[in-house]
């Protein structure tokens, strides 16, 4: 399986007011790698799935902030 988490590296222009962010990232949700869903596949309980958003463990991807930890250090 892939990484949900991605990477690129923009082009920093001479003349841009701004700092740069040298690194920027985007995630990419995990129904793309699964192709179909097949049958038997496990599930969360009840309340785990709303707590969740989504019934099956194999499409759950936790969003965390990949800019966050540069944030506090920056300030």
């Amino acid at each position: 399986m892939s990484s949900y988490r991605k990477s690129w590296h923009p082009y920093i222009g001479p003349n841009d007011p701004c700092p740069p962010i040298e690194i920027k990232y985007y995630e990419t949700p995990p129904n793309l790698y699964l192709g179909f869903q097949p049958r038997g596949l496990k599930q969360f309980d009840p309340s785990t799935a709303l707590f969740k958003g989504t019934l099956w463990p194999a499409l759950y991807a936790p969003y965390s902030n990949p800019y966050k930890k540069k944030r506090e250090e920056g300030e």
